[in-house]
This record gives C-alpha cells, sequence and structure tokens, in this order.
C-alpha cells in the first residue's frame, strides 16, 4: 500500500507542476485532464501526508523515551506514542479505503428504464410509482430529470419509462437500483382486501459519451411511427415516433416523448448509446472472475434486490438485510439511508476482497 502511496505522491508534485507550465495551460484538454487527475487524488495525498507527519511525531517520541528519566515525563512520552499509533490504524483504514479503484462510471449522468413485471395493472401502477419516487429524490438532489419514452396505462401506471438523470455523481449514487423491485399491498381494484404481491424491473445504465460508444450509420436501421399511448391531442396523427434498431447486437430503441422526429432521434440515440456501453461492458465483466466483483450487486435486472411492503409499512433490500420502516417517505424520494448503507456495503466487500488479495 505504502509503495502505491509514494508513487502517488511523486505523480501528484509533476502534476502540480503540469497545471502551472504555461505550455500545458495553453493546451486547454490536457490542462483540464491534469487538474481533473490531481483533484481526484488530493484527498488521498492528504491523508498520506497527515499520517507521514504522525510517524515521524512518533519515531522521534519512541527515541526520546530512550534516553528520558523522569517518570512522570516518560508516562507522558507512552500515552503520545499511543495515541499516535491509535491515529495511525485509523488513518491506515481511511487510506485503504481512498486507495480502492474508483468506478469510472460514478461520476456519469444516468438512463434509468423501469417496467412493468408480474402482477398486471398493479404492476404497471408500482412501476410508475417508482418512477415518481426517483424523480423526487432528484429534486432533492438538485438534479435534472428528462422523460425519454412513456407507455402508459389507461389507469395511470406504465408499462414501460425511460428516462434520464443528469447531476452531480449520479450514477454512483443510483447503480445500486438495478434489479428487481416487489411490492406487497392492496391494491385499488382488489375488493376483497387480499394482498396482492406484483414486480417492477429498474435498469441503470451509465449515460455513454460519443467518445466511448461510436455507432456506424451502416450498422443502424432507423423506422419512423405514429405515436402511441394512452392518449393526447398528439397520439397517431403523425409520424414522430423513432424506432433504432442497432443490427449488430439487435438492441432496440423507441422513443415517442417529443412532437419532432429530430428530437425523439437524438433521444433514443443517447438511450441507444447507454444500452451498447451497458452491453459492451457485460461482456467484458465477463472476463473477472465472480469473486472479485462486489457482493451488493449493480446490474442483473433478474435480481430480486427489494420488497415493499405497505401494509406494514416496510422497505427491504435483500443484498444487505437492511428493513426501514417509512416508506412513505421512501416513496417521495428519501432514499439517503438506503443508498448510504449500500454504499458503504459495497466498499466493505470490496476492501474484504482486496484484502485476500494481499
Amino acid at each position: 500500500m505504502f509503495k502505491k502511496l509514494d508513487k502517488m505522491l511523486e505523480r501528484y508534485e509533476r502534476l502540480n507542476e503540469l497545471v502551472s507550465d504555461p505550455e500545458v495551460i495553453s493546451k486547454m484538454d490536457e490542462w483540464k485532464k491534469y487538474t481533473k487527475e490531481l483533484a481526484d487524488m488530493s484527498e488521498t495525498v492528504e491523508k498520506y501526508s497527515e499520517y507521514k507527519k504522525i510517524s515521524e511525531e512518533k519515531t522521534v517520541l519512541e527515541k526520546d523515551i530512550v534516553s528520558e528519566q523522569d517518570k512522570e515525563m516518560k508516562d507522558l512520552m507512552k500515552d503520545e506514542i499511543s495515541s499516535c499509533e491509535d491515529k495511525l490504524q485509523k488513518i491506515r483504514d481511511e487510506l485503504r479505503m481512498l486507495l480502492l479503484p474508483k468506478d469510472p462510471d460514478d461520476d456519469k449522468n444516468v438512463i434509468m428504464e423501469i417496467r412493468a413485471g408480474a402482477g398486471g395493472e398493479e404492476a404497471s401502477l408500482f412501476a410508475y410509482e417508482l418512477y415518481k419516487m426517483y424523480v423526487k429524490y432528484a429534486e432533492k438532489k438538485r438534479w435534472k430529470t428528462e422523460e425519454i419514452d412513456n407507455n402508459s396505462t389507461e389507469l395511470g401506471g406504465v408499462k414501460e419509462v425511460v428516462f434520464s438523470i443528469s447531476g452531480k455523481a449520479a450514477y454512483s449514487k443510483l447503480k445500486f437500483e438495478s434489479g428487481v423491485h416487489r411490492v406487497q399491498r392492496v391494491p385499488e381494484t382488489e375488493s376483497q382486501g387480499r394482498v396482492h404481491t406484483s414486480t417492477a424491473t429498474v435498469a441503470v445504465l451509465p449515460e455513454a459519451t460519443d467518445v466511448e460508444i461510436s455507432i456506424d450509420e451502416k450498422d443502424l436501421r432507423v423506422d419512423t411511427l405514429r405515436s402511441s399511448g394512452a392518449g393526447g391531442q398528439h397520439i397517431n396523427k403523425t409520424e414522430s415516433c423513432i424506432r433504432l434498431t442497432h443490427i449488430p447486437t439487435g438492441i432496440v430503441v423507441l422513443c415517442q416523448d417529443e412532437r419532432s422526429q429530430t428530437k425523439n432521434r437524438e433521444k433514443a440515440m443517447k438511450v441507444l448509446k447507454s444500452r451498447l456501453y451497458e452491453y459492451y461492458q457485460s461482456q467484458a465483466d465477463k472476463e473477472y472472475s465472480e469473486n472479485r466483483r462486489s457482493q451488493v450487486g449493480t446490474g442483473d435486472r433478474s435480481e430480486r434486490i427489494r420488497t415493499y411492503n405497505f401494509p406494514q409499512g416496510r422497505i427491504t433490500d435483500h443484498r444487505i438485510g437492511l428493513t426501514l420502516y417509512s416508506i412513505d417517505n421512501f416513496m417521495m424520494g428519501d432514499l439517503d439511508e438506503m443508498i448510504e448503507a449500500l454504499e458503504i456495503a459495497d466498499r466493505e466487500n470490496r476492501l474484504a476482497a482486496g484484502a485476500d488479495d494481499e
């Protein structure tokens, strides 16, 4: 660990020189790359500098205590050495955490896709409530949301809704939401008062950039269709709906949210690039052994991750065994406690995996 930290410190000092170099400053893209790298490692370097300072203090105390004759002073120095050891252990743990490989997608915006699963109309209503929950969470974070596609039902639910969330580190907060969400409650349409179980699937995709994903036009089939849905003045009147098919992978994206073909195509391309990014990432992930991945899980759409039990007012995340009894607030977008617990569990698992490798 300390060899890695020493190399980082060398690199940090070199970066400080580079970002002050007039020749580098004149090349804005290069300068931005270096300043970002500098910012990314600053917290770790500061923590390591603190570690080295305390370590030096401890070394001086250990040297001085040997020649110290006064018993009272010697006892004070022993206490100081013990305090230094405690501080050093705490900082070592923090440094291990800071040295964990960062998910390169964490700073990205996201594309979210929510689909009704088992349960008929009740599943569609639950899918819509999940959509509103994430929109409210985004509002609390001051993030921007934009609907891309919405296949709604006559009773106010959605068979499928696709939308983007743009904001600082959005993917890092939402990536653990991918999977099957299960609801247990009495549907409004249930006359006997029986509790039903329904599901909806959530997929969270990091928004891909043009640099990461390039699509050859010859690999793309573009179809224009008439918009369809639960109603509205614009439905079925013009061929503004765009369907993109990526021929090599078979991935299909439909967008009919806007009245303009051009805008629908732009939105559909954004979704297609993110789906392709996820597709290629999943192919690459197969090269890694299962035990080197986080135990929390971030991408399996078939994995049941959470149950929303309305009669008991609880939400249970099955991956970490956490149950919260605040379902009303949770559905209003108060997700921080759950998301923070998932982040902590992920870090602990990765720390444990790193310890096994040492």
